[in-house]
């Protein structure tokens, strides 16, 4: 069965080996994160509808777990904001009901938390992780540059509701943009309303992929370290490394030395792997990592993008 919905197994560098479930076209969003690995948001909306056809989503899960795959989680996300489509609650609850030793976890940037129904949806979940990368408005609207119908007021709002109604897990992920939220200031707001929410953990993340904006870079090692001991409201986490290709069964060598001879070739983008493969962009972005971090390529900025290419010695 020719998957339309799903991608992976993927090693995640948060959850394992993870199946992702895609549930909006590609970049559809109410964020336009400067950080975003999937490129530049070309549908930002805080509309909520079904963008794809629940009951294939269904069916694909179907047919792929009835095979019991070895997984960590399955996960919503993908290409885009998951709670904008509509059918997200049908799908974990099928999940559960069917299929209930998988554990699910929703990615979310937390915008639509704010709505009592989209917190009514994710109810089933067993772990959601949302995004809160700022405090103050001039940075959470630089990093973000969400819908203008979005506050941050109304996101931290939202996601201090769903914390106190959800019986789940909640790992909020904080994304560290270096020059903008990475402050004495800005950590001591953002602390403050991680004592508010009261997550189980926080998880601490920067760049390890190129992002929407070819200045963003990754916040080093000793600025993690540095936030992390400023963050007093929740046990903090420093997002690590992906696993070992070796300790991965759905990572393909085949796939990896496919890229390897594309990019000898020539340099290739993301977007140009993805079409030469298959492979939805998520999962070709989590074999570029694994490239980058074993130092078999590089990338550098193109006129259409970042390229990447064989690392010479």
């Amino acid at each position: 069965m020719a998957y339309h919905h799903l991608f992976g197994p993927v090693p995640s560098r948060r959850l394992g080996i993870s199946l992702g479930i895609d549930l909006v076209p590609h970049k559809t969003c109410s964020y336009n994160c400067i950080y975003c690995e999937c490129g530049k948001t070309t549908d930002l909306t805080t509309d909520r509808r079904e963008y794809v056809n629940t009951v294939e989503v269904i069916e694909e899960l179907r047919e792929y777990l009835g095979a019991s795959p070895e997984l960590d989680y399955i996960t919503l996300a993908g290409s885009g904001e998951p709670t904008l489509h509509s059918g997200i609650g049908e799908i974990i609850g099928f999940l559960k009901a069917e299929f209930p030793a998988y554990r699910v976890a929703v990615l979310t940037n937390g915008s639509l938390l704010s709505d009592p129904g989209v917190r009514a949806d994710l109810m089933e979940a067993d772990l959601v992780i949302p995004t809160m990368n700022a405090v103050s408005e001039p940075a959470f609207r630089k990093i973000n540059r969400p819908h203008r119908d979005i506050t941050q007021k109304a996101v931290i709002e939202g996601i201090t509701a769903f914390a106190r109604e959800f019986q789940g897990a909640i790992w909020l992920e904080v994304f560290i943009v270096p020059g903008i939220n990475d402050s004495d200031e800005e950590i001591g707001l953002i602390n403050a309303a991680i004592t508010a929410i009261g997550p189980d953990k926080v998880q601490l993340n920067t760049l390890d992929r190129p992002g929407a904006v070819a200045w963003v870079e990754p916040a080093d090692e000793a600025t993690l370290k540095r936030i992390a001991a400023l963050i007093t409201g929740a046990p903090v986490e420093i997002v690590a490394a992906l696993p070992s290709r070796d300790t991965v069964a759905s990572f393909h060598e085949e796939v990896a030395d496919f890229i390897m001879a594309m990019v000898r070739r020539r340099p290739a983008t993301a977007d140009d792997i993805a079409r030469a493969t298959g492979l939805h962009k998520n999962e070709v972005n989590k074999y570029i990592q694994f490239l980058l971090e074993s130092g078999e390529i590089t990338r550098k900025t193109g006129e259409r993008g970042v390229f990447f290419l064989p690392k010479h010695d």
